[in-house]
């Protein structure tokens, strides 16, 4: 016999199903792999000396904010683009004669700022 505690219940769980159903294609639109968080995540430590644990949290934060902004295959070509930047040369020119690509690196300079500012990272922790 169902009673009103009952139904109480079965309400909870439907609602936090339909909640989970809706809200997981949103939580992996923008997943990266895990191979390339763990890039980000170590470039970001070498980048920003500090407490390792901290810096892990910090890092993995400013990762997390990212790919709440950009798409993975948007953050591929902005990322290497903006790292190929410093290419020297010829062939380096290319990337920096083309303003299409320049317009990427400048967006990901800005998302990628904002989010290491967010998360605190090259903030000193205080001390005790």
């Amino acid at each position: 016999m169902l009673t009103l505690k009952h139904l109480v219940r079965w309400a909870r769980l439907l609602a936090i199903a339909a909640a989970a159903a809706t809200c997981a294609p949103l939580a992996l639109a923008h997943d990266y792999p895990t191979s390339d968080r763990v890039v980000f995540v170590q470039d970001c430590i070498r980048d920003h000396p500090g407490p390792h644990y901290e810096m892990i949290n910090k890092c993995s934060c400013a990762l997390d904010k990212i790919a709440g902004q950009i798409k993975y295959d948007d953050y591929v070509t902005m990322d290497t683009a903006t790292n190929a930047n410093s290419i020297g040369g010829e062939r380096g020119s290319y990337i920096r004669d083309t303003e299409s690509l320049q317009k990427l690196i400048r967006q990901y300079r800005t998302v990628k700022a904002d989010a290491l500012k967010a998360c605190f990272v090259g903030v000193s922790s205080p001390t005790n």
